[in-house]
């Protein structure tokens, strides 16, 4: 029993009728001509007023019954090999060829020439690469002909070091590329500070045996050099400031010797450093920078200025002291600049201190007795060449630190070994 009352067909041929009494049926379609090309309904013109007609859809209906089964998927199996069903076996013995084989059409046969990758393109020839082409030559990574290769650098406890790859720069430090091989911190100023403070040396000890006021020109000098370097030593640069506070101390004390008598020039020397340390006590106390850095900055002016301060004390000496004290500075640093092992360097540079000291000696009243103050003036001088050369020095500081230090370490010894032995 059809749910519609009417079987299917009948209910198909009953709207196609409906559908060819009224043409109008649908808004959008028109009238179907007949095989001849006649129109059975004629052009017919449509009523003035005509409300819209009803659409309708008009096709093949179907059984809202019948409900087909899905069927699960399932891969289909690879299809088997020509030469397995080109021919089946008959009733008589035979074989026939398999209709699937004679209706297959296989598309690479039908076109050779455009489906055969073998034959366009043959990578095994194509792209096989060459075993010389690429074969680095044996020379090619070896060291020059004719030229010696790089020593090995020597292997320290932390690591071995190689050479150090701005070697080839000329803005480069001495100190920078110690510290890229890992060197020691030490690096000592060499001969040309050594020369500069042999010359200055040698000023002092001319300017002594002129006099007093004389000897206060190179020793100003020394004293601006000596603030300069232990500032630049330190890592403060340019720090002017303190720069001119150490030096006008030194320079306070040079005015306060020459205005006593020799008894009083110790008094003079350690009554300026106090006074100078309590004005860099009261200037760093009105510093609003941080804690640490109010400490650093104290003590490198209050050791700046004790150092200018204490080179002073070649103008309270005696002057035969100062000029043998100086010469045996001269050779001192001279020595020291020589290319020598450490401690062959040393010995070397006490040495040359002792022999100008006898030699200086000589031709001052001092005499023999030159040979203490000479020696005694070149440990002080290698002192301050020591702490000139420490924690990786730059050029800056040899030509500061380096030329100032020696003289002015060796001025306490100068004085109180002029005075013992005068």
């Amino acid at each position: 029993m059809r749910p519609y009352g009417w079987p299917r067909a009948a209910r198909s041929r009953c709207s196609r009728r409906s559908q060819e009494d009224d043409p109008q049926t649908m808004s959008n379609q028109q009238p179907y001509p007949s095989y001849d090309g006649h129109d059975p309904h004629g052009s017919r013109p449509e009523p003035a007023a005509q409300e819209p007609p009803t659409q309708t859809w008009e096709g093949q209906t179907w059984d809202t019954q019948f409900q087909p089964v899905q069927q699960p998927y399932r891969p289909q199996e690879p299809a088997p090999a020509a030469a397995d069903t080109a021919y089946l076996p008959t009733g008589d013995g035979g074989y026939a060829p398999a209709p699937e084989a004679q209706a297959s059409y296989d598309p690479y046969q039908g076109a050779p020439a455009a489906y055969e990758p073998q034959a366009a393109y043959e990578p095994q020839a194509a792209y096989e690469p060459a075993p010389a082409a690429y074969e680095p030559a044996p020379q090619a990574y070896g060291p020059a002909a004719g030229r010696p290769p790089a020593p090995a650098a020597p292997a320290t406890g932390s690591g071995t070091y190689t050479s150090p790859t701005t070697g080839g720069n000329a803005r480069v430090t001495d100190a920078q590329r110690a510290r890229a091989e890992g060197r020691s911190p030490i690096i000592a100023p060499g001969m040309q500070p050594a020369a500069l403070t042999a010359v200055l040396a040698l000023l002092l000890a001319g300017a002594a045996a002129v006099g007093p006021y004389a000897l206060v020109v190179p020793l100003v000098l020394l004293q601006a050099v000596t603030a300069a370097g232990w500032f630049r030593l330190n890592g403060m640069w340019p720090a002017r400031q303190g720069i001119a506070l150490a030096f006008l101390g030194g320079v306070t004390a040079d005015i306060a010797l020459l205005a006593v008598d020799a008894e009083h020039a110790p008094a003079a020397i350690i009554g300026t450093l106090g006074v100078w340390v309590l004005l860099t006590l009261v200037l760093q106390l009105r510093n609003r920078a941080s804690a640490d850095e109010r400490m650093y900055g104290l003590t490198a002016t209050v050791t700046s200025a004790a150092l200018a301060v204490v080179a002073a004390g070649h103008l309270a000496a005696v002057p035969e002291a100062v000029t043998v004290g100086a010469v045996a500075v001269a050779v001192t640093v001279l020595a020291r600049a020589l290319p020598l092992s450490g401690v062959a360097s040393v010995v070397v540079a006490l040495l040359a201190a002792v022999g100008a000291g006898i030699a200086a000696g000589r031709v001052t009243d001092v005499g023999s007795e030159g040979a203490l103050l000479g020696l005694a003036a070149g440990v002080c001088a290698l002192v301050g060449l020591r702490v000139a050369s420490y924690d990786y020095p730059s050029r800056f500081v040899h030509m500061t630190a380096g030329v100032a230090l020696p003289l002015t370490a060796a001025a306490p010894a100068v004085y109180l070994i002029g005075r013992a032995i005068a």
